[in-house]
């Protein structure tokens, strides 16, 4: 699997509702900034097994992928509509900025993940007002 397939295979098990945290290495130099937090290493599972329990009915919508692949490294950036309802039926929608750093593992059989890539950083944002 490409780096490419790898964050297209993450937003589609987002939409699902599948599990994201195997997606990521979770050493504890591994960061991930959401709209709202910012989770380290084995914070990241528990934070995006919350984020599943607490949410459903997600979009995802691509607009600029952009991946590179530099050996066991690769990088990425896109423009993504995501909307989800939350625990407490309220309706998010954002216009999101997303970037991160991949590096090449191998398959996780034991989480059922076949990616040949992992998450070392991801950073999900909101354009501010200009």
């Amino acid at each position: 699997m490409t780096a490419e397939t790898t964050v297209e295979t993450y937003y589609a098990a987002l939409r699902a509702g599948d599990p994201l945290h195997p997606f990521f290495d979770l050493d504890e130099s591994t960061v991930k900034f959401g709209i709202g937090e910012r989770l380290v290493g084995e914070e990241i599972e528990e934070g995006l097994r919350e984020q599943i329990r607490t949410t459903r009915e997600w979009t995802v919508e691509s607009h600029a992928l952009r991946v590179t692949e530099r050996d066991d490294t690769a990088w990425f950036s896109d423009q993504v509509r995501m909307a989800w309802i939350d625990d407490e039926d309220e309706r998010h929608d954002h216009e999101t900025r997303w970037s991160g750093t991949l590096v090449r593992r191998g398959p996780d059989e034991a989480e059922g993940i076949d990616a040949d890539w992992r998450f070392v950083g991801m950073h999900v944002s909101v354009p501010g007002e200009a």
